[in-house]
């Protein structure tokens, strides 16, 4: 598969590990959504993909812990 951006085939699959915070003052008292991932990157010009599973997005989506 080629990459998204540049078009290269230099790919290469990884897992991860992210914490994605919430922004703003609001989001200092908010915890961090954990996501535990595969992640496709492009070893050309650094791009990444995921897909974020249901749960964090619901999370995400709601600001609230699941």
């Amino acid at each position: 598969m080629k990459c998204k951006r540049c078009g290269s085939d230099e790919q290469k699959n990884f897992s991860g590990e992210l914490a994605i915070h919430f922004s703003g003052r609001e989001g200092l008292n908010k915890p961090p959504v954990f996501v535990f991932q595969k992640l496709t990157v492009c070893l050309d010009c650094g791009f990444v993909q995921f897909v974020l599973p249901d749960e964090q997005r619901k999370e995400l989506k709601s600001g609230v812990p699941v």
